[in-house]
């Protein structure tokens, strides 16, 4: 299948940019504020702070709002009680948005969190009885936040009480789910929504990835090992004119995105937690690096060149070609760099090198390489989404953006196999791991992540 890129379809997905030649001293992070992210060495002992997926992408049935979404606390077991999960009061979580290219926020939307608990010394039970609102008085542990809105300019307190979907106790307990999630969607000044709540897992994949690539022969496939846990999600709705740069999202489409989480420590808050593209930094990043990375922010990327060279010359091309035979492609790989680290520019035919034959966003400032979520808001919804996204022949998929929908990891060990490079998918991994789709369906309103289920995993 031949991979089809054309300015109409991908102008301004990325933004070019060229690496900056001074070097840059690779920081240690302290092991006590240490990122919390599964794929890094010091992630499990504080999952509260672990960032597990961005997306971001189009509303569907709001066409002129976009949607952004992060998701924390990996492996949520639904029948996790009686201290079921909840966002860490001692952390500040953000969604960032760059809109300049210059791989700085000009927007942050930061979450804080406060517990309400009732229980005190009478009962053990996150609820004693049926909770039919979010003001039942049978809730009798759950949590508020403020959302705040930060800019160069200055602060907007945008939710100054809001309230978290609780988690999903059961049947007995919450016998209709569904209008809590409603009723934990709040609106906000301009016509943007805001939620925070507990949701289904909706990343599939089949984790056996790591038994050597699926067991070394393509054997271990076709088992979702995340069907049936929960997480926790922030998401944000939004007018696109709100966060495009000059407030005008036809002439300046793209956006960067990403998400973090500031822990407080002995000294301040302390970021322990980065994630935009899916993978990232746990296929390409090797494991002395990995919570480096999760502690910069995007603009520091370019001047480590250990970043950048895993980029160029992945891990992963190697591995294919040791494991399976799959012939890595020739380095360094600038189809990659597009990719990961500053937005599709080519006008014609596959992805290939030459970034800088063009500069798309030429409203954009200081274009600079760093890792973040890409997505040109100009991209229609797409009538007939494809799991592969860009190399499927989607435009609105990842990596222009993510929706629910993408394969990230097809589509990732597609593209570092080299089908961006070549032009066309690459035979012998059409089948990928065999998790096509998550086992429930997005919602066809704000905020799409399916609800939380409430059955045990090892009745799955």
């Amino acid at each position: 299948m031949e991979l089809r890129i054309n300015r109409r379809t991908l102008v301004g997905l990325g933004i070019a940019g060229a690496l900056a030649a001074s070097s840059f001293t690779l920081l240690k992070p302290d092991t006590g504020t240490a990122s919390s992210h599964r794929e890094a060495p010091m992630t499990s002992g504080d999952p509260r702070n672990d960032n597990t997926d961005v997306y971001a992408f189009t509303s569907p049935d709001k066409p002129d709002t976009v949607t952004l979404m992060a998701n924390f606390i990996p492996f949520e077991e639904p029948n996790g009680g009686p201290n079921f999960y909840q966002f860490d009061t001692n952390s500040r979580y953000n969604i960032k948005i760059d809109s300049n290219g210059d791989a700085k926020p000009e927007i942050t939307y930061q979450w804080r969190f406060q517990n309400v608990d009732r229980r005190g010394n009478t009962t053990f039970l996150y609820n004693n009885g049926p909770v039919t609102s979010l003001n039942d008085e049978n809730l009798l542990f759950k949590q508020r936040y403020t959302l705040t809105k930060i800019t160069p300019s200055g602060s907007e307190t945008l939710v100054s009480n809001g309230t978290v979907a609780p988690s999903n106790v059961g049947r007995a307990s919450m016998p209709d789910y569904g209008t809590l999630r409603s009723q934990a969607v709040v609106g906000l000044k301009g016509g943007g929504k805001a939620f925070a709540g507990q949701s289904d897992e909706s990343f599939f994949l089949d984790l056996r990835v790591f038994d050597l690539l699926y067991g070394g022969d393509l054997s271990e496939v076709g088992q979702d090992t995340l069907k049936g846990y929960n997480v926790h999600t922030l998401g944000l709705q939004l007018p696109k004119d709100e966060v495009a740069l000059k407030g005008d999202s036809r002439r300046n489409p793209v956006i960067g995105v990403w998400s973090t989480v500031d822990k407080r420590g002995p000294n301040g808050f302390v970021q322990v937690s980065r994630l935009a593209s899916p993978l990232v930094n746990e296929l390409v990043m090797p494991a002395g690096l990995k919570d480096t990375f999760n502690s910069l922010s995007p603009d520091k990327d370019a001047g480590i060149p250990a970043v950048v060279n895993r980029v160029t010359d992945p891990e992963l091309a190697r591995l294919l070609q040791s494991i399976y035979g799959i012939k890595a492609p020739a380095t360094p790989r600038n189809d990659l760099v597009q990719i990961f680290l500053s937005g599709i520019t080519k006008d014609n035919g596959p992805i290939k090198a030459d970034l800088n034959s063009q500069t798309l966003n030429k409203d954009a400032g200081k274009l600079r390489l760093s890792e973040m979520l890409r997505l040109n808001m100009s991209t229609p919804v797409s009538k007939d989404p494809n799991r592969l996204g860009v190399i499927g022949g989607d435009p609105q998929g990842y990596p222009n953006g993510r929706r629910f929908i993408d394969d990230t990891v097809d589509i990732s060990l597609q593209v570092v196999a080299g089908a961006a490079q070549s032009g066309k998918l690459v035979d012998a991994l059409a089948a990928g791991d065999k998790v096509d789709a998550n086992d429930k369906r997005t919602g066809g309103t704000f905020p799409y992540i399916p609800l939380p289920g409430n059955v045990s995993v090892n009745q799955n």
